[in-house]
């Protein structure tokens, strides 16, 4: 391969692959879109789901394009730094199991919003539960759609910006038919269907990489340094977060934002509500975290494997730039045909996370602001899932033409960010109403809006978004916020404010119902729907 000129594989044969996983999963979604008729069917596919099939489906959620895609290519350029997300993604789930979980399931019946509202105002919380779900699932959903455009771009060979916007426009196509008519139940059969070949397919790239080097890591990693042109340095930190006190704190703010993320974005909270008790969401948990070790294990030796045989300014001159890292990788190993399924299993990341992303949002929308503001509880069921179903279809949109603007940034970097808006928004209010009976609607709108607000201001005034030839808008500069990841602020800042507002007012009119609440979120007492 020569810089500029980097290809993969015979385009023909990469859309017949991607033509045959889609018939295959719209196949799968069909069967099962006639039970989609009630709200509980078609959010949270009436509770049925096993904690193993919910594990596994709720891998498939998180494991994403930036999983795939974008560590791959950080690890394969940066080297040190960009193993972080790996590192990070799978402490996160320890969060989530014994942070939220359990409560979640206990006192939830469909969104964030249920949990939030259990004890607090209707429909201030409702409302705010809601916008902060669109915002962080259009964050992510832009995020995922960027991957697409970079992976689908390189396989057909498209290079100019007007086709790679109408791969973009098409993948978003596809992954609107697994929402509108598969819903929950479709859309987890899907992730299931994908977790399991992505996990195959990333542990046989990993094994054949070890076996290129003798099954021995220490050799893939010097022959990785050998061909990186800052040599042995990255395999030390400072790859990419180096160079100052500046970049070591963003990298703190990004290991902040990347574990305390994972519990709070909003399609991984309402896997919890398709499982029927709170023992299986626990399963659900133990599952997913098992196979996030073996994925992201894997991922480290297909990272380094890219950066040794395809050659960092190779991967740099491909569509999609780092994001290209591990398709190349399959295509070095076994050609067209390794890479023609590589390609499908990452083709299918993208649209079964999209899906999850997309379903989360409109569900949120239709359920906390349509049936529970605008109807008061009085919606009829069909009217609910109609509107669902408006929803992802505008929501979809935004996220395709976001997508377009963002196809040449880092996956996983854009991922971080909405990670960061999540955990700031959302994980202080959600913590607050299950565990402290004293905190009362005020302190959870202020901690919520406070999160979401300075998140997206402290992003929208740092050079991710202005300033340097990487950002999204490179010929303006209005960014004074120092770091690229803004979670060592936001965070922080959410919590306080929450205590501090809870604390300045008044106390909540009915502590009986805090007290219920906190029973009934650690022991399940009165959790069925």
């Amino acid at each position: 391969m020569n810089p500029g000129t980097t290809t993969a594989g015979n385009p023909l044969v990469n859309v017949l692959v991607f033509g045959v996983f889609v018939l295959i999963t719209l196949g799968v979604v069909y069967r099962v879109s006639h039970r989609n008729d009630t709200p509980e069917d078609y959010y949270a596919a009436g509770g049925g789901f096993s904690g193993a099939q919910n594990g596994v489906a709720m891998s498939g959620d998180f494991l994403s394009a930036a999983s795939f895609l974008g560590i791959s290519g950080a690890i394969a350029v940066y080297g040190y730094d960009g193993f972080v997300y790996s590192v990070s993604w799978v402490v996160a789930w320890l969060v989530a199991l014994l942070l939220v979980g359990e409560g979640l399931r206990n006192t939830g019946k469909f969104t964030m919003g249920d949990v939030m509202a259990y004890r607090l105002r209707q429909s201030p919380i409702r409302a705010a539960a809601a916008v902060s779900t669109l915002v962080i699932s259009l964050v992510y959903m832009i995020a995922q759609m960027a991957g697409a455009g970079s992976l689908v771009a390189l396989l057909l060979h498209v290079r100019s910006a007007a086709g790679q916007s109408m791969v973009i426009v098409g993948v978003g196509a596809v992954m609107l038919l697994y929402v509108l008519f598969g819903g929950m139940r479709g859309t987890t059969w899907v992730q299931i269907i994908k977790a399991i070949a992505l996990l195959a397919c990333v542990a046989l790239l990993a094994a054949f990489v070890l076996g290129r080097y003798g099954l021995s890591f220490s050799e893939l990693l010097d022959r990785a340094a050998d061909a990186n042109p800052g040599g042995v340095a990255m395999l030390e930190p400072g790859g990419w977060y180096g160079g100052g006190p500046a970049n070591r704190l963003d990298f703190v703010s990004l290991g902040l934002a990347l574990v305390l993320g994972i519990s709070s974005l909003p399609h991984v909270l309402m896997r919890f509500f398709t499982v029927p008790d709170a023992f299986q969401a626990r399963r659900s948990v133990t599952w997913c975290s098992w196979l996030m070790v073996v994925f992201y294990l894997s991922i480290l030796a297909v990272g380094f494997g890219a950066a040794a045989v395809v050659k960092r300014e190779d991967i740099l001159s491909a569509p999609g730039g780092a994001n290209s890292a591990a398709p190349l990788l399959a295509y070095a190993i076994g050609g067209t045909p390794v890479l023609g399924v590589v390609a499908a299993v990452a083709f299918a990341t993208i649209l079964a996370v999209v899906a999850g992303l997309v379903l989360s949002a409109s569900v949120s929308f239709a359920h906390d602001i349509y049936a529970s503001i605008l109807r008061r509880g009085r919606a009829d069921p069909a009217s609910e899932v109609k509107v669902a179903r408006r929803t992802a279809a505008v929501v979809g949109v935004l996220a395709i033409v976001g997508g377009v603007i963002a196809r040449n940034q880092n996956v996983a970097f854009l991922v971080s960010l909405a990670l960061a808006i999540a955990a700031s928004a959302n994980l202080p209010t959600i913590v607050f109403a299950l565990f402290w009976p004293r905190f009362n609607t005020s302190g959870a709108l202020a901690s919520i809006y406070t999160g979401l607000v300075s998140a997206i201001v402290l992003i929208g005034f740092s050079t991710t978004v202005t300033g340097r030839p990487g950002s999204l808008v490179p010929d303006v500069d209005v960014a004074w916020f120092p770091l690229t990841n803004p979670a060592i602020v936001s965070v922080p800042l959410s919590f306080l404010v929450g205590i501090v507002t809870t604390v300045l007012t008044a106390p909540p009119p009915d502590p009986a119902q805090a007290r219920e609440m906190e029973v009934r979120a650690l022991t399940g007492i009165g959790s069925g729907r």
